[in-house]
């Protein structure tokens, strides 16, 4: 993943924001040895950004459209109340594998709960009004996701969609991949809806935040 700020920038950043737990720092430090991709991961930064969001907007419910190895889930459930809940939707058993191991080892991991499948018939069954709705996973369902969880979410509840930069590619005309054209596709009917308020924030890989309007 390219940088779109400074590694200075970044570090700065990190160092001036809510530090990560020592079981997410030991998460992510695994991440970085065994897995393939490691750089999925959302990291410090933005992991310090969902738990302060979900702090703000008072969560109690979260669904999270691509799990990896568990570090976001981990940060929402770190700053969800005692009785609140993580749905959590990923279809790779070898990371799961390792979110399940790191789950197991927090006092918040009893929040989480998988669900392993593809994510958009997970989010055909669910009924539950969800007050955070973080997207991360493949990006060509990207926009059948958010139009989904249009549905799932709470009068007053955000969602936030990760990757929206897709390392600067957005701005590349014709897109040079699905991917690309997925992303560039999402961004444009979100700025173009008119039941919702966002702001696309230049956080990391870019970081959309949408909220109902009211």
């Amino acid at each position: 993943m390219k940088a779109l700020v400074s590694a200075e920038i970044e570090t700065y950043a990190t160092a001036h924001s809510m530090p990560e737990s020592d079981v997410c720092r030991a998460l992510r430090a695994e991440t970085h040895r065994q897995m393939d991709c490691p750089q999925m991961l959302v990291g410090p930064l933005e992991g310090a950004f969902l738990k302060l969001l979900t702090q703000i907007v008072r969560a109690a419910h979260v669904l999270e459209i691509g799990m990896f190895t568990g570090y976001s889930a981990l940060c929402f459930a770190e700053a969800l109340p005692q009785e609140g809940t993580v749905t959590t939707c990923e279809i790779d058993e070898t990371s799961a594998a390792v979110a399940r191991r790191y789950f197991a080892m927090s006092p918040h991991g009893q929040k989480i709960t998988v669900r392993m499948g593809p994510a958009l018939e997970t989010m055909r069954v669910l009924s539950s009004d969800y007050d955070l709705i973080f997207i991360d996973a493949d990006k060509q369902n990207y926009l059948n996701y958010y139009c989904r969880a249009k549905e799932l979410l709470s009068p007053n509840g955000v969602i936030v969609v990760d990757n929206v930069l897709w390392d600067g590619d957005v701005l590349l005309d014709p897109p040079p991949d699905e991917s690309t054209a997925a992303i560039q596709e999402l961004n444009r009917a979100v700025a173009s809806d008119p039941d919702v308020s966002t702001a696309l924030l230049t956080i990391r890989d870019g970081v959309l935040l949408i909220r109902r309007k009211v």
